[in-house]
């Protein structure tokens, strides 16, 4: 069986840092991370779609860390395709005299290559340190399935490579009857580690968690069940404990997806007051329990 690594979406969200998860006397950010990473290894950086690090920042994240520990990093809105604050370019891309969020298109060509350099520039001590896990690409729920949408997203995994690349699908016709087997070789074809996700069911932004590998990295993020889904408030979103017969069904099949791969991340985020801390500490004991059990037979 493939190694299986278990974290969450993030190891600074401030319902976290309020919860009384990390000990008192850990209050400050690198001993946050490292008391993190004394408990699991793997995380997800989320502030890197909300602006680009610095390369010293992520140096950082490293030096807190021990070997073995592993960053996935989100990319940032722009490339996927989100509206983006201009205030979160730095300062020498910013377009002046334009609307307050951009995308793309608003972007001269040579200042978003430059916003490029700058996000692998980031990643490149993480990568140097062997600790970087995947690029994840999570791409708006407007984005459809089609020619144009299939290019996009190679063209943006080849600007990662040779990085790992996860991309996460969130508008239903990728998964819609025989597009899920369409989808699913695409990815394969490409070399891209397909993200799963678990999340409430039935909303326009709703898709369905499938369980796959299409490369050697597979990866799964668990949202929640939460009622409030369509709130658009995200601790109310977010807001949600898994019960222990969910996260039994799922060691089930994530052990078996294990099975396929080199790897496979699991993370948790139900970011809500150390909630998905706790979801993700008791899914690797069920993974340990496991391992006890295959060693004893």
């Amino acid at each position: 069986m493939g190694v299986i690594k278990v974290g969450t979406s993030s190891w600074a969200d401030r319902t976290l840092v309020r919860s009384g998860w990390y000990p008192r006397e850990v209050n400050n950010p690198a001993g946050r991370l490292g008391y993190y990473s004394d408990r699991f290894d793997l995380v997800e950086v989320d502030t890197s779609y909300y602006a680009v690090p610095a390369p010293e920042t992520a140096q950082g994240w490293v030096d807190a860390t021990p070997d073995g520990f592993t960053f996935n990093v989100k990319a940032f809105s722009l490339f996927t395709g989100h509206p983006t604050p201009v205030a979160t370019l730095p300062a020498d891309l910013r377009p002046t005299g334009g609307p307050a969020r951009i995308r793309r298109r608003d972007l001269p060509t040579d200042a978003y290559d430059e916003l490029w350099n700058r996000f692998r520039a980031a990643l490149a001590p993480i990568a140097a340190a062997d600790r970087l896990g995947a690029v994840l690409l999570q791409f708006p729920p407007w984005l459809a399935r089609g020619e144009a949408a299939r290019r996009r997203i190679a063209e943006l995994a080849s600007r990662c490579r040779p990085w790992r690349v996860a991309v996460e699908l969130r508008h239903a016709s990728w998964f819609e009857e025989t597009a899920a087997l369409e989808t699913v070789a695409f990815l394969r074809d490409q070399g891209l580690t397909f993200c799963c996700v678990d999340m409430p069911q039935g909303h326009p932004d709703s898709v369905p968690p499938i369980p796959v590998a299409t490369a050697d990295l597979a990866m799964i993020r668990f949202h929640g069940h939460s009622t409030a889904w369509a709130s658009g408030d995200k601790e109310d979103r977010f807001r949600y404990a898994y019960g222990d017969e969910e996260l039994r069904r799922w060691s089930e099949l994530l052990v078996e997806l294990g099975g396929q791969v080199d790897e496979l991340h699991v993370l948790f985020n139900n970011c809500c007051a150390g909630q998905a801390q706790r979801d993700a500490e008791r899914l690797a004991g069920l993974f340990e329990d496991a391992a006890r059990r295959t060693v004893r037979s």
